[in-house]
């Protein structure tokens, strides 16, 4: 079975999340994923070929996207 027909539940806690796994994890395509490495925004480690997310880049990521939306409101109700 592939990670993209797990559920996020289904997915155990580990240090490290392999791609396939971080796209259910964050909900995101995989191209998206990647934009983001690319940009800097999300945090990668690689162990031979493999890129891996590790779980505290996820973490550092969605509270980047929080701090964002949560600018963006103070913004508009300037």
């Amino acid at each position: 079975m592939s990670a993209a027909h797990f559920s996020p539940e289904e997915i155990p806690n580990r240090l490290l999340y392999p791609i396939k796994e971080a796209m259910v994890l964050l909900s995101m395509s995989r191209s998206t994923i990647y934009e983001q490495l690319r940009a800097g925004r999300l945090r990668s480690v690689t162990q031979g070929a493999s890129r891996l997310i590790p779980a505290s880049a996820l973490n550092e990521y969605v509270s980047l996207l929080e701090k964002e939306a949560q600018e963006a409101a103070s913004a508009e109700a300037a």
